[in-house]
This record gives structure tokens, C-alpha cells and sequence, in this order.
């Protein structure tokens, strides 16, 4: 069993699909891992350390050769898998309902294409979710990059000269990386509130010190799909929560904003209007905002200013803690492949539930339900 991992090649992108540590693990299985060379270099892992965890590094066509399977971030364009074995699996996340073209391509060249983030929320696979891994990472950091941009302290500080009062933060969705963006900006002093459309959340806001608001008693609050994510709300409730959102909005210092629904453009949760009531030198942060974004007029990896508003966003927020996010995301696809990872066969063997809900193509066709018609 050959296992290949690839440079990134997507702009920005500075992760890698395997460390040192995630190295030693596969060849510990009897599987031999070929390096690119340079893979990990911005993730600070240099070559010499994955030689000494028992990798080959090499350049890009000797390291993909024969490969039975390819570990990625993103998912690697199919001419890059030049060499592989026909049928070899790719596991990485693919953004299979944007990138269709992409996952025909790999139908074509008769790869077996595994979606990451199509992982299901089922307990026995959550440490191979790599959208729980890297959200936690991005919700840290929209704070820490929230407070860099904001022009004013976040705890409240009693001086000689005076009070500091405590930053005000609001955060919108309370998934993964809400629940982290809330628990650090309390560790930062802020007087930390947050909402969500499953009231579900509420005691998990609650639990971590932050104020919870929500629409009470009108349908459509419960808002929460298949797997534990969030689907759109009712039009009753999103009138109702417009308005209460609205209100509170113009009190806060900072928002962030983390709603993604998969599959679907992220929903709109401020509008231009909103923004203006913000205090000037208040700042967005919009995790979203590679998917469309939660916030009017925001734009990827720019600061945007309206109404005296920076708005910020990045592409890739995890990508900005590229050595965690790798070590992270390379312990995911570990854990994925040795929890199926057959003894005899010297192989992983997919089940039924997991196998079905991430693979893509396979057998020269496009296979996953929701992309196949």
C-alpha cells in the first residue's frame, strides 16, 4: 500500500495532508508514504523531518507513482495524479457541489474521489471530521484577527487614568467555530453574546459564560437538519429574528458571523442597512465569506470599510494557522484510514454508512446521490 501526499496547489494555501507524526502512524500499518518535496515547507515541516519519520521525499511525479492512495487538503487537479494507479483513492476535501467539474475529472480518469467534508456527524467518525477540526481552528482565529483589527481594547481595564470598558462581541451561528470564537473571545475579556437557529445551542452558549438571544415562540427557531446542520429558518422566523439581531447589532463592537449551510451559497445574515447602525471603528469578521458570505459587501482576504465598519474575511481561515491546521487535518485522514484499515488485505475496506456518504466517484462514474443525477 502506497500512500502519496502533494504539494498544495491552491493560492494561499498553506497546509499539508501529512505530518511527521501521521507518517510514522502509516508506516507503523505496513503502508510506504511518498513526500513531494517542499509539501510541508510552509506548514513548518521541512523534508528532513518526514525522512526521519520513514517517508520518501521526492519530486511531484516520482511521489505520486503507483500510489494507491493520495491524501490531500484540497484536492489536487486529476492531471497532477499522473502515474497513480487506476482506481487509487483521494481522500481531501473536494467542494463537490461548486467543483462539479472537478469531480467529473476525477470520474474520468477513473480516480475514486473521497469528500472529507461530507464526513457524516456520527459519533464514531468524529475524529475523522475534518470540517469540526478546522472550523475550531478558523473561529479562534476571526477573534484574534477581529481584535487586531479593532482600534480599542478587548477587557476592561481599571487605570490611574481611568475605565476601559470590556469589548463588546457578538457571534452569529454557534457551530464548531462559533462555540470557539465565543470561548476565546471571553479568555480575551469581551462581554461575549451569540445566537443560532437551533435552540439546541442555547445551554451551549450559556455553559460558556456568553448571553444567549433568540427569537422566542415562533416557528422555524428549531432550524436543524440530517447530521446536526443547520437548514434554512422559516420566513416567519427570520423576519422575527431580523428584527430582534437587528437591535442588538447596534450595540456591539465586534460580530462574527459563521453560518454555512452545505452545499448552498452561506446564508445572509447582515445587510447593508445593519452595518450602519454599528459604531464607527467597529469590526466584522465573516467566516463565510468564501461561500458567498454572511455579510453585505464583504470580500475574501480584503478589509473592507463601510459606514466606518471594517468587514474582514479570509478564503482560508484555518490556512492562517497553517502547522495546527496540518497537524489537525493530518490526524483526520489517519484516523479515517486506520479505523477501516484491513490486516489481511493490507488496506483500508470502506463500510456501507461512512463509505457511501463520502465517495464521490468511482468506477469511471459520478457515484455520490446528490451529485450522480
Amino acid at each position: 500500500m502506497r500512500i502519496a501526499i502533494l504539494k498544495e496547489t491552491a493560492p494561499g494555501e498553506a497546509r499539508v495532508a501529512a505530518t511527521p507524526e501521521t507518517v510514522k502512524k502509516f508506516t507503523a500499518l505496513g503502508a510506504t508514504v511518498a513526500i513531494e518535496e517542499g509539501a510541508g515547507a510552509a506548514a513548518s515541516y521541512p523534508d528532513e523531518a518526514y525522512r526521519e519519520a520513514g517517508a520518501e521525499v521526492l519530486p511531484t511525479a516520482r511521489a505520486v507513482a503507483d500510489a494507491d492512495i493520495v491524501l490531500g487538503i484540497q484536492a489536487p487537479p486529476v492531471m497532477a495524479l499522473a502515474g497513480a494507479k487506476k482506481g487509487a483513492w483521494v481522500a481531501a476535501s473536494f467542494d463537490p457541489f461548486r467543483q462539479q467539474e472537478l469531480v467529473a475529472d476525477y470520474a474520468k480518469g477513473g480516480f475514486e474521489a473521497l469528500a472529507m467534508e461530507l464526513m457524516p456527524r456520527i459519533t464514531r467518525a468524529q475524529s475523522m471530521d475534518v470540517l469540526s477540526s478546522q472550523s475550531n481552528l478558523a473561529g479562534y482565529k476571526a477573534v484574534l484577527t477581529a481584535a487586531n483589527v479593532y482600534g480599542r481594547a478587548f477587557p476592561m481595564m481599571m487605570t490611574a487614568a481611568g475605565t476601559v470598558q470590556a469589548a463588546r462581541v457578538f457571534v452569529m451561528g454557534v457551530g464548531v467555530a462559533g462555540l470557539q470564537a465565543i470561548a476565546t473571545a471571553k479568555r480575551l475579556g469581551a462581554q461575549v453574546s451569540a445566537t443560532d437557529v437551533r435552540s439546541a445551542t442555547k445551554e451551549q452558549i450559556q455553559s460558556l459564560g456568553a448571553k444567549p438571544v433568540f427569537v422566542e415562540n415562533v416557528a422555524g427557531i428549531e432550524g436543524e437538519g440530517a447530521g446536526g446542520y443547520a437548514t434554512e429558518m422559516s420566513e416567519e422566523y427570520q423576519k422575527a429574528q431580523a428584527e430582534l439581531v437587528s437591535n442588538h447589532i447596534a450595540k456591539q463592537d465586534i460580530v462574527i458571523t459563521t453560518a454555512l449551510i452545505p452545499g448552498r451559497a452561506a446564508p445572509r445574515l447582515m445587510s447593508d442597512a445593519q452595518i450602519t447602525t454599528m459604531k464607527p471603528g467597529s469590526v466584522i469578521f465573516d467566516l463565510a465569506v468564501a461561500q458567498g458570505g454572511n455579510v453585505e459587501g464583504s470580500s475574501p482576504d480584503e478589509v473592507v470599510e463601510k459606514h466606518g465598519v471594517k468587514i474582514v474575511g479570509y478564503t482560508n481561515t484555518a490556512g492562517h494557522l497553517a502547522a495546527d491546521a496540518s497537524a489537525l487535518f493530518a490526524r483526520n485522514l489517519f484516523n479515517f484510514l486506520n479505523a477501516f484499515w484491513d490486516k489481511d488485505e493490507g488496506r483500508p475496506v470502506l463500510d456501507e454508512e461512512i463509505g457511501d456518504a463520502i465517495r464521490l466517484t468511482r468506477d469511471g462514474a459520478v457515484v455520490h446521490p446528490k451529485l450522480a443525477s
